[in-house]
């Protein structure tokens, strides 16, 4: 597995492991429709275009002979020296080989070489796995808040990590 930064000849791979995902993860956590809503809302080809090119977004791909299997989204704010980590999802063929904690790591390593001090993920409450993965990674659950999907409301975990920081002498 090689674990790269995206461009944007990787956007339909993108989607495709998105919807792939939430097919797979949520048909008991959201309906169908929210199922689609959010996928257009979230994984539009404009908005992960845009990830993958702005320079306050760090958007990684996992590749397996060449296939797109995974891919982790995060955004910096410099101003407060945290990172959000909005997504981390490997395509169901490609899961149980620990390509997501390789993903996460990764991210968390190009977050911290960035002078991010936080990170934060959220996680729908309802998603065990999910809720596992980053507990984990040693993430601390600090708030619940409502959040729609669709039409639908649900409750997000917001998980944080304190990385080490960075000293100068």
């Amino acid at each position: 597995m090689t674990i790269r930064e995206a461009t944007t000849d990787d956007v339909d791979a993108i989607q495709d492991v998105a919807q792939s995902s939430w097919t797979d993860d949520y048909p008991d956590i959201l309906s169908r429709e929210s199922i689609e809503d959010g996928l257009d809302e979230w994984y539009s080809d404009e908005l992960i275009r845009d990830s993958i090119i702005w320079s306050r977004a760090l958007m990684l791909v996992a590749e397996h002979d060449g296939e797109v299997a995974g891919f982790a989204h995060a955004t910096i704010d410099f101003d407060e020296n945290e990172g959000t980590l909005l997504r981390v999802y490997v395509a169901p063929a490609f899961r149980n080989e620990g390509l997501g904690r390789q993903l996460l790591e990764e991210t968390h390593d190009r977050l911290v070489d960035q002078g991010v001090e936080r990170i934060k993920a959220m996680v729908l409450e309802a998603n065990e796995l999910g809720n596992a993965f980053y507990r984990g990674f040693e993430f601390e659950q600090v708030a619940t808040e409502a959040v729609k999907i669709g039409e639908d409301t649900h409750t997000e975990c917001t998980y944080v990590l304190e990385t080490e920081e960075t000293t100068t002498e």
